[in-house]
């Protein structure tokens, strides 16, 4: 090998390494065509129905018959405007509100202190009471609401929000325990070991330290408690009986039944009482995936 032959391989050696970082730094390109389509294609399923609905309550009933998938020419405004004028909805919105809230309220405060016990102290049947809450996740509501019902009955709790609210906190803790102990326990003994030094009692240590540091996780439980609440259906069906304790989703049933003609003002109405929950969801749907995430790697 000549001499100058050697030095271009002397001089090219050092910027190899700076090439291959070069490559790494470019963007990555983009994947699969086909992973993207059928993406698209799931949104598409998804969104679709909700577009059509919310869409739908702009139109007339003549307009629906005449072209099913069409858009609405003109726009009409009515049927919302006497939806939203309606104190039947309101007052359907306002028993929504309360059982979404009480029933969320219940399943953190529970969920948090059952999840803190568990995770944070050693005791006899420690395994199995977590198992238990785990058991839980494979017996739906549906599955055990007749005998609710009786229990329900019993306790006089029929045509009452409470007896929508109770059964609902019960049936939400396996899933907030779930999710919350693994927040709970990757918070490091040391920290609390720190606080009982300084004198901070095992209450204090609760609320000073615990509440911050798994705030994720409870904002996680909280939006998934609140969302299933307001669009749980089965349990009002059996519970209440007059419609001045309905809530949105029995009220969509029976405005459903009562307007089965007028399908545009059914539309109307079935999107005003999905947007809360919609809206809810797209503002805190970073916080479930990140509530999530810090879940599974705890």
């Amino acid at each position: 090998m000549s001499a100058a032959t050697a030095n271009r391989w002397s001089a090219a050696e050092p910027n190899a390494p700076s090439g291959r970082r070069d490559n790494r730094d470019k963007p990555q390109k983009w994947g699969n065509p086909f992973t993207y389509f059928i993406a698209l294609l799931f949104i598409a399923v998804c969104v679709a129905p909700v577009l059509y609905i919310v869409v739908g309550g702009f139109r007339t009933n003549s307009q629906i018959t005449t072209s099913p998938a069409g858009l609405p020419h003109p726009w009409v405004i009515s049927n919302y405007v006497n939806t939203l004028a309606s104190q039947t909805f309101w007052g359907e919105f306002a028993n929504s509100v309360v059982v979404a809230v009480a029933s969320t309220v219940g399943i953190v405060v529970l969920g948090m202190m059952a999840s803190f016990v568990i995770a944070r102290y050693d005791f006899k049947l420690k395994g199995a009471m977590y198992s238990l809450f785990a058991a839980g996740l494979m017996f739906p509501l549906v599955i055990a609401i007749t005998p609710l019902y009786i229990v329900i009955k019993d306790l006089g709790l029929v045509d009452n929000l409470s007896g929508v609210i109770i059964p609902q906190i019960a049936f939400g803790l396996p899933t907030t325990v779930i999710i919350l102990v693994p927040f709970l326990r990757a918070i490091p003994k040391e920290i609390e070991e720190a606080a009982a030094i300084d004198g901070s009692s095992r209450l204090g240590f609760f609320f000073r330290m615990v509440l911050p540091l798994s705030l994720p996780g409870v904002v996680t439980v909280g939006i998934l408690a609140f969302i299933g609440s307001w669009n749980n259906y089965v349990l009002p069906l059996y519970i209440l009986d007059s419609q001045a304790n309905f809530t949105l989703p029995l009220g969509v049933q029976a405005f459903s039944s009562q307007f089965s003609v007028d399908t545009a003002k059914v539309l109307a109405f079935t999107s005003l009482a999905m947007l809360p929950a919609l809206i809810f969801f797209s503002i805190f749907q970073k916080r479930i995936v990140g509530g999530l995430t810090g879940a599974v790697k705890g």
